[in-house]
């Protein structure tokens, strides 16, 4: 409702701009849409009716606390479809312009409503395997190589979360889901490395209660990422914390295996002010110098202080390593790691592409995933 009261509240002349934008992409996009409605015998009219309609779904969840999910699924396969569509401009172009050039008459013409017939289908199956893919959530494992590794921390495991976004569409049952899961990995640890939640307290309370039944030897840790900031992050950290997560704000916990020690440090989200600013040197002081070290860092820039700090291993997330194709080659261009394991100077940052998602439920080619974190030596 504040976005769309925002929006409402813009100059006449945004607002026509930006609706200008947005319906002539939902008509460049929906052109297949045409061409099925037309298959399928339906009056002109009423094809054009139904595109409009569809171009307004996923806007609802600006206007209305329901309906999110058929709102962000809409815009989901139109951005599929926006995607194939373009490729198959492209690719019909490239022919034609070949023909003409060749002069190869001989050449058969594109039926245009067949090859919209086949991206709309195309769409329509690559929609559901990305909803599938961001539904179900696989595992992950991941062995890291630390230099000097004490015996007793040979095989430590830690289960990285992050990226749940618990709110409009990801809701209880999906969230036991994960909780049973990461349990069956029996880990030593488990890290949370933010954007946990996304909305008020008081609409998810409900929903993030199975999170009391996380267990693990050494914990469940957690940090703040952006958007715990965007939703009263003052009401949401006391709330975790009573549910048996162990809130790391610019601090750490000293885990003991014997004569060996591992520091399991964290730090706030850049996003976070006065009490919440981030600072590393501060999660890392006074840390056993011999110790391990794990800083959670939501956000991957994190890495130079890491590195400078002395840390081992870094776990973070943010990127959502694109979510989906192809926004996933974006995502590769504008962070350090979009996704996955590398060293940075002595530090290893490994970067969790998203248990649950943001917006469309689609994880196309970008599937969520619980990361098992095994310490190996060197």
């Amino acid at each position: 409702m504040r976005t769309l009261r925002a929006f409402a509240a813009g100059s006449p002349a945004r607002v026509i701009l930006v609706s200008t934008i947005w319906f002539s992409l939902f008509l460049y996009a929906g052109r297949p849409v045409l061409a099925g409605a037309a298959a399928a015998g339906l009056p002109r009219g009423a094809a054009w009716a139904a595109l409009l309609a569809l171009t307004l779904i996923p806007a609802l969840p600006l206007a209305t606390r329901r309906a999110h999910f058929i709102g962000y699924a809409v815009l989901g396969l139109f951005s599929t479809l926006f995607v194939l569509e373009l490729l198959g401009d492209v690719v019909r172009g490239t022919y034609f312009l070949a023909r003409w050039a060749m002069s190869a008459h001989t050449w058969p013409l594109l039926d245009p409503r067949a090859v919209s017939l086949t991206i709309l289908g195309a769409s329509g199956a690559l929609t559901l395997i990305g909803l599938m893919q961001a539904r179900w959530p696989g595992v992950r494992r991941v062995d890291v190589a630390i230099d000097a590794l004490p015996p007793e921390l040979e095989g430590y495991r830690i289960a990285q979360l992050s990226d749940v976004h618990v709110g409009q569409t990801i809701r209880r049952r999906f969230v036991q889901g994960l909780v049973e899961k990461t349990n069956a990995l029996e880990a030593d640890a488990i890290a949370i490395t933010g954007d946990l939640v996304d909305g008020h307290l008081d609409e998810l309370r409900d929903e993030v209660e199975p999170l009391r039944g996380l267990r693990a030897r050494d914990g469940v840790f957690y940090v703040t990422g952006n958007h715990e900031y965007y939703w009263r992050a003052s009401e949401w950290i006391p709330a975790l914390e009573s549910l048996g997560l162990t809130f790391l704000k610019n601090e750490h916990r000293v885990i003991t295996r014997g004569d060996a020690r591992l520091v399991m440090a964290g730090v706030t989200d850049p996003i976070g002010r006065d009490t919440h600013k981030q600072d590393p040197p501060r999660a890392l002081a006074g840390a056993p110098k011999e110790a391990v070290k794990v800083l959670l860092s939501h956000r991957p820039q994190t890495i130079k202080a890491a590195d400078a700090l002395g840390v081992h291993l870094q776990l973070s997330g943010h990127t959502h390593g694109g979510q989906f194709f192809p926004w996933n080659f974006v995502s590769r261009r504008v962070h350090p790691v979009a996704a996955g394991l590398r060293r940075f100077g002595r530090t290893w940052l490994y970067v969790n592409r998203g248990t649950g998602y943001w917006g469309p439920p689609s994880r196309l080619a970008v599937g969520g995933e619980i990361t098992v974190i095994r310490l190996t030596r060197a």
